[in-house]
């Protein structure tokens, strides 16, 4: 996996972004596959500092780690709903990296990027074959 602490408070690369921005995928999807990527790459730090792997961090844990964020808490502080609004993000984000770690045979964990923008753009392709 990338090492997200040198993105600083970026979730997207501009290589990334671009990535992203080209898939063929509806706004829709290509803003969830953003979102899904946010979510990775918060889990990838909260399991860092947990020392244990991402399936195996609870709900609970994870809206604990967000407010209590070093790097969130100026939006915590501006918004006290905030870390709610975040955590339930990264929650709902669980089940579509979970499918695309099934789809490539990687632990969460593992997942690239571009494993995730791969999956996503899979599954929109899937979606209009199946309602055309």
């Amino acid at each position: 996996m990338t090492d997200f602490t040198q993105l600083s408070t970026n979730f997207l690369t501009t290589d990334e972004a671009a990535r992203v921005d080209a898939a063929l995928m509806s706004s829709q999807e290509k803003f969830a596959t953003r979102l899904a990527i946010y979510a990775l790459r918060s889990l990838d730090r909260i399991s860092t500092e947990m020392g244990k792997p991402i399936e195996s961090i609870s709900p609970q844990e994870i809206g604990t780690w967000i407010a209590s964020d070093r790097t969130l808490q100026a939006q915590i502080e501006i918004d006290a709903s905030f870390a709610s609004f975040f955590t339930h993000l990264v929650l709902s984000s669980l089940n579509p990296l979970k499918q695309a770690a099934r789809s490539t045979g990687v632990a969460i964990d593992n997942l690239s990027v571009l494993q995730v923008i791969t999956w996503f753009e899979q599954e929109a392709a899937r979606r209009v074959r199946e309602n055309p």
